[in-house]
């Protein structure tokens, strides 16, 4: 068993509160939930936002009907709970109107409950994101699934597989490739066609395509819009829904206004490796690549988020570059300063650039490659 960060969700709850828990499709939400409900001590009501009952109750706003629904619980809990209309104003009558009552409800697409739950329950709720296996959860002290020496042994699975729970669980690449192209093809899209109504699936497969291929690339959305035929309006509003539904992840540029800097654009992550493979069917060993530095560089960004979220480490993230080519790959603003880092697949002693330095002397910076990575994601 892979203990996954959140597993005791007691510490989260409150009364009169609700708990949401956003992750894409498949990285175990569901799983958590059952997991902790199979010990607690509150009776509990468990149900799934596709019950059209459910449905009907908790989209009525009214409130004899929903008080109804939880009498007798002290604990509701809805999974998926984003396929129910006005989902927000139905926990708002049951956080302000049943006493002690706790609530926990999930969502596989953030742009969608976010937005049904944001105003409704201002003030009256907690969240938490959740993403594919993280390797701090891999070397939980409790479970040691992965020593450190494990986890450097199976580093090129993990660039090429990812690390969602069900690929994770196989033990065969084409097993593994199998369980991705399933995530991938029948689930990976499914919220952004359904809830806003996408009607072109291969444009957004075809966009995400193009992403693939510029990993650690500045992207332009004029020339992805003219390489799709489409308006480059519409391929930010793609970008934008496949970043809330937690495929993809936006890195921003770094400026204070030096001339120099380049701050308008941004670099776009996967959330999964694996995900982005399967995206362009490549599932080769690494030393048949030619991309290890992107996969290393998408690699270190996405654990490094999933450690801040976990962890507690308050920080905004971009990238630096100047329009003469100097870059550093990742830079966090926490504590009152900067902390610079570069990637290297290999170890090089790289050298900040003095234009960072003579401009932010306020910083610490630090080269992450095979030999020291793991205190980096740890």
């Amino acid at each position: 068993m892979i203990k996954r960060y959140y597993q005791n969700l007691e510490k989260y709850l409150e009364a009169n509160k609700v708990l949401v828990i956003f992750g894409a499709r498949q990285v175990g939400k569901t799983t958590l939930l059952k997991n902790f409900l199979n010990s607690t001590k509150y009776k509990y009501k468990f149900d799934s936002g596709d019950s059209i009952k459910v449905q009907e109750a908790l989209s009525s706003q009214d409130f004899s009907r929903i008080f109804d629904y939880c009498e007798g619980y002290e604990l509701i809990v809805i999974d998926e709970a984003q396929r129910i209309p006005n989902i927000g104003m139905g926990l708002k009558i049951i956080v302000d109107n049943i006493p002690k009552i706790k609530v926990i409800v999930t969502g596989s697409s953030s742009f969608e409950l976010s937005g049904q739950v944001g105003e409704p329950l201002t003030g009256r709720k907690r969240t938490l994101d959740m993403y594919p296996i993280a390797q701090l959860e891999l070397h939980d002290k409790q479970y040691k699934n992965f020593s450190r020496h494990e986890l450097r042994e199976n580093l090129s699975e993990f660039l090429v597989f990812g690390s969602y729970p069900a690929v994770l669980n196989q033990d065969d690449k084409e097993q593994k490739i199998i369980a991705l192209n399933e995530i991938t093809n029948s689930y990976l899209f499914k919220d952004i066609f359904e809830l806003e109504k996408v009607k072109n699936s291969k444009i957004i497969i075809d966009l995400l395509r193009l992403i693939a291929f510029q990993l650690g690339s500045e992207v332009s959305y004029h020339e992805l819009a003219t390489q799709l035929g489409i308006d480059y309006k519409t391929v930010a509003r793609y970008l934008d829904l496949m970043e809330q539904s937690f495929i993809l992840f936006n890195l921003r540029g770094f400026s204070r206004n030096l001339r120099k800097e380049i701050h308008k654009k941004s670099k776009y992550y996967f959330y999964d490796l694996g995900i982005r493979n399967s995206i362009i069917s490549n599932f080769n060993n690494l030393n048949l690549r030619n991309d290890i530095g992107q996969l290393w560089e998408n690699f270190l960004i996405i654990e490094r988020l999933k450690k801040q979220r976990y962890t507690g480490i308050f920080a905004n993230n971009y990238f630096w570059r100047t329009w003469e080519g100097k870059e550093i790959d990742f830079i966090e603003e926490r504590e009152g300063k900067l902390f610079a880092y570069e990637f290297k697949w290999q170890a090089k002693q790289s050298k900040i650039p003095k234009d960072f330095v003579a401009q932010y002397p306020e910083h610490e910076f630090k080269e992450i490659n095979q030999e020291n990575y793991l205190d980096f994601v740890l």
